[in-house]
């Protein structure tokens, strides 16, 4: 799987350079995406402009992988999602579980938001 990654303060921001992110291809997120929760900076961006077609699977892959962010105290973020992409995750109702926004620009909003929020959350405890 080709991947463009550009790291920020707060986040990584993963461009997925394929067309089509097929079934087959679910253990390629796995391995491109879980090691981030590993690193200092957690926070994922995952931008999807360059994806004309995301198989079921792959679509069911990834709201996984959001979950597992978010337990891990991390943000998950999917924005630039093609208009096909959306319509076909909206038809199997995993558009409206997903952390999505039209924009890159808004999906770094995203993350910083729910940092700040972490850090207050943190500082009850």
């Amino acid at each position: 799987m080709q991947l463009k990654i550009d790291t920020k303060e707060k986040f990584h921001v993963i461009t997925i350079k394929e067309p089509e992110i097929a079934a087959n291809m679910t253990a390629a997120l796995d391995e491109s995406l879980l090691p981030f929760l590993e690193m200092p900076v957690k926070n994922v961006v995952l931008n999807l402009e360059d994806t004309q077609k995301l198989d079921i699977a792959a679509a069911e892959k990834l709201l996984t992988l959001q979950q597992t962010f978010y337990e891990q105290h991390a943000s998950f973020v999917l924005c630039c999602l093609q208009p096909q992409v959306e319509q076909a995750l909206d038809e199997q109702e995993l558009l409206e579980l997903m952390n999505s926004t039209p924009t890159e620009s808004e999906a770094w909003d995203i993350v910083q938001m729910e940092e700040i929020e972490r850090e207050l959350l943190g500082g009850e405890e």
